[in-house]
């Protein structure tokens, strides 16, 4: 009758343990659910940031191409301009 006793509290402590196993699995899988929507809404936000940088980009190239010879001379012209001002201020900087 002992050992019955014995056994049968071997079993419930047994279940008691792989009833706090399987808890921590839930909250575990629900975590790891979580992850993944976060995971997938930041993907999903990236997915559009790169369809809308490729949008800009196409559009960089078609403005790109029908500007006049006159237009890429002046726009030439202009970050020249740009880069003689970047090197004074480099030099001002490194003296």
């Amino acid at each position: 009758m002992v050992d019955l006793e014995i056994r049968i509290k071997s079993i419930s402590d047994k279940l008691q343990l792989l009833l706090r196993q399987q808890q921590l699995l839930l909250k575990d899988n629900q975590r790891l659910k979580k992850e993944l929507e976060k995971a997938q809404l930041s993907g999903e936000e990236k997915d559009a940031a790169i369809l809308l940088l490729q949008q800009q980009t196409d559009a960089l190239k078609l403005g790109a191409a029908q500007r006049t010879p006159e237009e890429k001379a002046e726009l030439e012209k202009r970050i020249n301009g740009y880069l003689k001002e970047i090197d004074k201020c480099l030099a001002l900087l490194n003296a």
